[in-house]
């Protein structure tokens, strides 16, 4: 999955010199909780979040009078508060290369950039979200399989093999060497809905011919 084909083009910024209380406002409008902050030359230079504009905004217990607030607010400028010189990633790079960054850097939000280093887009835990969903097939509702096979060659083809003995149709397909012991890994295989006894007749033959971990029927809709 290529970063391209699910980022959010439509990206809203904000330039260096913006106030603090126009970007908040802009924020709030737009129901969005960061915004790439873009110089003059279109470079992006910086990334502002709701975060950074709560904890630079005056505390409640203030004695300020409104007056002074306002002028305050109005005279913080977003490159005094924005996280400088972001994290970036190619339009051309692996949402799964985006998401590994996301979760290592602890950072919720990437402006994606192309060849050219023009920002084209932006990548966030929402993106992120919306590309395991379609991976996983969910949508299609049907039952989940889950199985601890021997990393081998051809245990995964002879359990799908199994599968289509009984006419089932598959939708997805995951794996993972995670939390398996050595030799191991885990599968994750969705299938479309069954009349009950084909599926019941799959389920037994797959409890006694493999390590069967979960067998779940899962629909959202």
């Amino acid at each position: 999955m290529i970063i391209k084909e699910w980022m959010t083009k439509d990206v809203i910024t904000v330039d260096p010199e913006t106030s603090m209380m126009r970007a908040a406002k802009l924020m709030k409008e737009k129901g969005i909780r960061r915004l790439p902050v873009v110089d003059d030359k279109g470079k992006v230079v910086g990334m502002l979040s709701d975060r950074d504009v709560k904890e630079a905004s005056p505390s409640k217990a203030t004695t300020l009078d409104v007056h002074e607030l306002y002028y305050l607010l109005s005279e913080i400028k977003v490159k005094n508060i924005m996280t400088p010189s972001p994290i970036t990633i190619r339009e051309s790079d692996t949402v799964v290369k985006c998401a590994a960054i996301m979760h290592d850097k602890k950072i919720s939000g990437l402006p994606v950039l192309n060849d050219r280093d023009e920002l084209v887009g932006i990548m966030t835990q929402n993106e992120v979200y919306s590309v395991l969903l379609s991976i996983t097939g969910i949508y299609h509702g049907g039952v989940q399989i889950g199985l601890n096979l021997t990393d081998e060659r051809g245990s995964l083809k002879e359990v799908l093999d199994c599968i289509r003995g009984h006419k089932a149709r598959i939708s997805s397909i995951l794996t993972s060497y995670d939390k398996v012991e050595k030799g191991h890994r885990q599968v994750f295989i969705r299938i479309m809905d069954m009349d009950k006894s084909a599926l019941n007749a799959l389920q037994k033959e797959l409890s006694e011919k493999y390590n069967l971990t979960f067998w779940v029927r899962d629909n959202i809709n």
